[in-house]
């Protein structure tokens, strides 16, 4: 079986390797199959910053603050705090007690032996994946059959063959029966709290006196001014586009109208022109995205996963 096994999975590596082998820019390897991908041309990125600009030196300056008072209240204590024992009587409750009468045994019960016969799936070769070029992205934008070509990752599952064998359900070995013990209840009266004694607390008693105290003295400090500015924005370049790569896009079996619908609708929420919400690609709706996908710094060229995410959709 791992001779058979063995010889499957080198001919599948073989037959991965010659498809793969056709193209010499392949996209990366998805983690999950059901994956397509096709190129795109990215823009150049900008964003706006802000700058600061002095527009007057830092300084200093001498000031001289008088003695400040104020007027406190203070808490004196009159009478300290204090202790007194207060004696505690002790409480009782009625409780039922199980008594054993007769202790716990056990017996011997031997079992016949019980068969059943089981069918069990067998693995014969393990799922495995391959690249599978599909037709031209209908949604494409370029009119260069190179950049609109997609490339899917599919499953091939694995094998599996049934076998048959007879499997010992019950008996053949024997039982030990619990025999419980026998108890009977009564009930007595206990003591739940003990007589304790506990101690209270007198509080310390206080009066409150006014009096006039000094808050601050007198004294002189230099007051630094701080450096007065005030920002200008500039215009900078973060990501230079220009060239393609690689990206997920949506695939044919997922570009249906009610995805369509959905982008047509965000885009006219967002101010670009996608026309009537009606599930179709057409002009206005590739315009609009192409806009959108320019102005946002996304992959322009097809329907591709990170625009949709960038409308707030999912597929």
């Amino acid at each position: 079986m791992h001779t058979l096994k063995s010889v499957l999975a080198i001919v599948a590596l073989l037959f991965s390797f010659n498809a793969m082998a056709q193209f010499d820019d392949m996209p990366p390897q998805p983690s999950e199959y059901g994956k397509c991908y096709a190129k795109c041309k990215i823009p150049d990125v900008y964003e706006d910053v802000s700058v600061q600009v002095l527009v007057k030196e830092a300084s200093s300056k001498t000031v001289t603050s008088p003695a400040r008072y104020e007027t406190v209240e203070e808490r004196i204590l009159v009478k300290a705090e204090s202790v007194k024992l207060v004696p505690v009587p002790a409480q009782y409750e009625t409780v039922t007690e199980q008594v054993l009468v007769k202790e716990a045994s056990t017996k011997v019960v031997k079992k016949d032996p019980k068969y059943k016969t089981v069918s069990e799936r067998v693995l014969v070769a393990d799922a495995s994946g391959r690249w599978v070029k599909k037709k031209r992205a209908p949604e494409c934008f370029s009119d260069n059959p190179d950049d609109c070509y997609i490339m899917c990752w599919e499953e091939v599952p694995a094998k599996y063959k049934t076998v048959t064998k007879k499997v010992l359900v019950s008996g053949g070995d024997s039982d030990v029966i619990e025999i419980p013990a026998e108890y009977k209840t009564v009930t007595k009266k206990v003591v739940s709290v003990p007589a304790t004694v506990k101690e209270v607390v007198i509080p310390a008693e206080y009066k409150t006196i006014t009096k006039r105290v000094l808050a601050s003295p007198a004294s002189t400090e230099t007051v630094s001014i701080p450096a007065e500015y005030k920002t200008v924005s500039d215009r900078r370049l973060v990501r230079a586009g220009g060239f393609t790569r690689w990206v997920e896009i949506v695939c044919a079996s997922d570009m249906n109208s009610d995805l369509i619908r959905r982008v047509q609708r965000a885009l006219n929420d967002r101010g670009y022109d996608a026309g009537p919400v009606d599930g179709i690609l057409g002009t206005r709706t590739k315009s609009a995205l192409q806009s959108y996908q320019e102005k946002s710094g996304l992959p322009v060229g097809n329907l591709n996963r990170e625009t949709v995410e960038s409308l707030g959709l999912s597929y």
